[in-house]
Order: structure tokens, then sequence, then C-alpha cells
């Protein structure tokens, strides 16, 4: 066994790549894992590969460091220094070796998903005292199936997403204002970008690609086997090109059997579901405003990042704005903790139905409110809910100022993009 003099040069030789580049606090993420520490919990941050979970792992590391108590111990699987801890029994050894009694330890592992067998390691540090716990995963299903199993439900999961508007402006340095905002419908809140900046529009495109690349390659070709790729980046691309839109898997075999390619409903659905596995979209069922139940054929697909949704279409964003403004407030509203539904009623459909406990609220959104036509489309279908739940219209009208008209708030997207719903 080792002295504790010698963990902890181990240990300092660890953070050197850290200390070289500063994490960026996201304060809403580190608020939300630091109140889960010492609650036994095995806190899991979960989230599309490159959306910033490392760096939240080290901006832990940079907070924690220089409480006299802590010990840390960080497994990066990105890393190649970390690439010989593959199974369960190495990563059990690692942490065994640089684990130190009498310290509150501090376990971080990141891409865990990447080590066979990692919950037995988990499960055995977990009841150690004065342990806390931090691991990331890029795959929804092998998570949730394995923690849910092995560990009885002892486990809080953070769902990590790109940049939020807010933080895009802190991470480039920019002022609130249209051209921000334009910037920010178009390349999306991937973090890597700070490092490339927002004013290089190829080598912008060129990080997109390989963000996108890998997140295939890793997550969805590799782990899933996939043979027919030329029909999995159709796939994708048609839906991109289809968010906002409703769409079911027979719908979609219809087209491309058009586009003379033959796929069953059955390997829609599956590829579909890998993609939301890797948290590179999101399906969105439909809710039955009047009945109150979901249906379940039928859905809304919106994607995690719109920077990366933008790549995979191709084209230009002003033939498609409503559709990048509608995937953009999706995600926010998944950052404010709310589960998101498609309205369905009879008379037409509401763009989103927002769930918290004993709360709704419904939204409409648009491009811009500019004719009595489009105000009557667009607060018509709210005032035919017949409820007393808040209902909103977000849309880009210039000059819009937070207003009612006729029981429905109208929020300007960049107010509900900087302070959420009144």
């Amino acid at each position: 066994m080792l002295s504790i003099h010698n963990k902890m040069l181990i240990f300092a030789h660890q953070l050197v790549y850290v200390q070289t580049m500063k994490a960026i606090t996201r304060k809403y993420y580190a608020e939300k894992i630091d109140a889960w520490l010492g609650k036994e919990t095995i806190i899991v941050l979960v989230g599309q590969r490159r959306v910033g979970k490392s760096f939240i792992l080290k901006d832990f590391i940079q907070r924690h460091q220089e409480d006299f108590d802590a010990n840390i111990i960080f497994v990066d699987k990105e890393k190649h220094a970390f690439g010989f801890i593959k199974t369960y029994e190495q990563l059990t050894e690692y942490i065994s070796t640089h684990f130190i009694n009498g310290k509150h330890n501090y376990i971080l592992i990141d891409e865990i998903q990447d080590i066979d067998g990692w919950e037995h390691a988990i499960r055995s540090f977990r009841s150690e005292e004065n342990t806390d716990i931090i691991i990331t995963g890029s795959n929804s299903r092998m998570l949730s199936s394995d923690l849910s199993t092995l560990l009885s439900g002892r486990y809080h999961e953070i769902y990590v997403q790109s940049l939020s508007y807010t933080e895009f402006l802190l991470f480039h340095d920019l002022p609130d204002n249209d051209a921000s905002l334009q910037a920010y419908l178009n390349y999306g809140g991937m973090p890597g970008l700070k490092v490339i900046g927002i004013n290089e529009d190829e080598q912008i495109w060129e990080y997109l690609r390989s963000v996108f690349n890998t997140v295939m390659l890793k997550d969805v070709i590799e782990r899933h086997r996939i043979r027919n790729i030329p029909f999995l980046n159709n796939l994708v691309a048609f839906l991109a090109d289809s968010i906002g839109k409703l769409n079911s898997a027979r719908s979609i075999s219809n087209y491309m059997k058009s586009q003379k390619q033959d796929i069953s409903t059955n390997v829609i659905l599956d590829y579909t579901s890998y993609f939301a596995e890797s948290y590179l979209l999101h399906e969105v069922k439909r809710y039955d405003i009047h009945g109150k139940r979901l249906f379940e054929s039928n859905q809304k697909v919106y994607f995690g990042d719109i920077g990366l949704r933008n790549f995979i279409a191709g084209g230009e964003r002003e033939t498609d704005i409503e559709k990048v403004i509608e995937n953009v407030v999706f995600q926010h509203l998944l950052r404010l903790g709310y589960k998101v539904y498609v309205g369905d009623l009879r008379a037409g459909e509401i763009d989103f139905v927002c769930q918290k406990p004993n709360a709704v609220k419904y939204i409409q959104v648009a491009y811009l409110i500019d004719s009595d036509e489009t105000r009557k489309r667009e607060f018509g279908r709210l005032q035919d809910i017949k409820d007393n739940y808040p209902k909103y219209v977000i849309s880009l009208t210039p000059l819009v100022q937070q207003r009612d008209y006729e029981g429905i708030t109208h929020v300007g997207l960049r107010e509900f993009l900087t302070n959420g719903l009144p």
C-alpha cells in the first residue's frame, strides 16, 4: 500500500492537466451537485458527449481541492492516461490504491460506460463512510438500467445539456443583444466552441462535424453494431429536417420507400431510440389536453443542441427559423425542469404542454406575430383550452414586451431564454 505522502504526490500529478485550463463554473450544475454531497447517494451526470460533463467534474475539483479534508480520485476515460482501466477489477484496484482512510474521498469517473462491469466497482465503494461518488455517462439506457437494478434507487441523475443562452454569453464574453442571439440560434451551445470562437464559420462547422461523428461512431454505430450506415445517416438527416413535425415510424418508412430505401418500421424505431439513448435527440410524445392522457403513436423529435441539428440539416437557417426557435424553446424548458409534451387539441395542436408536480403550462412558439391572422392562429389555439393553467406565446417579434392578450402572456424569445417563464 502507498503512504499518504506518495498518494498525495500521485494526486497532485493527476491534477496538473486540470489546472492548466481553468474551467468556467456552470453555476446551475455546480449547485445541483453540491446539494447532493454527503447524502450517501451516487450523483450521475448524463448527457450527450462533449456537452461539458468532463469540465463540470474538473470545475468540481477546482472548487473542492483546497478543502483540507478532501481526497479526490479522478478517472477520465476520455484520456489516454486512463486507457488501462478497462474492467471493474482494474477500476476497483485503482480506486483502492488512491483511497485514503480518514479523508473525505470524492470518487469522480468520467464516461464510465467505457469500463466493463463498472457498476460492481461503484457498488463496492458506495457504502464507504465519508465517500461521495460522481460519475458521468453518455448512454441513457445502460446507465438507468444498471443503476436502478444494482443500486436500489440510491442515485440522483442530473441531465447535462449544452450551454444555455446565458451560459453562451458568458463563455464567449458577449452582450445580450440580437446579434448574440442569432449566433446562438445558428451555432448552438457546445462548450468546445469557446476554444474555436464564433467568428470562424468554417472551423465551427468542422468542430460540430467532429462532435457529431464521435457521437454517431461511439454511441450508435459501435455500441449497436450498425451496418447500414448510409440509412442511419439518411434517417438522422430526415429527423433533423423535420423537427417540430409529427412523425411515426410508418410515415418515415413510407417516405424512405419513396426514396428507394425499403426499411421496416422496427428498424426505424430501433435506430431512432439509439439516437435518443445517446442524447443526440429527444422523442416527445403527444398529450391529449381534453382527455389528459398520452398518445402512444406519432411524436416529434427535438435535438439536444441546435448547432448540431443545424449542421446535420445543412442549408441556411432563414428558411427554417421557426423550427430552430421551437427546438431552442424545448431545450430551455427542459433546463427549467419541466416534463414536455406536444399538446393535442381537437381543433389543432399546441406546441408544448409543460408539467411539474401540481403545475401545467401551455406554450405556443412563433417566429413573428406580425399580422392579425398570425395572432388569431397562435393565440386562438391557446384560447381553445378550457382550463385555467397559464398560457404563453413565445416569439421573436421585435421589441415585444411581456404583456397579456386576453389572458395569454406574450414573451420575447430573449426574455424567455434569460429569465424563463413569468
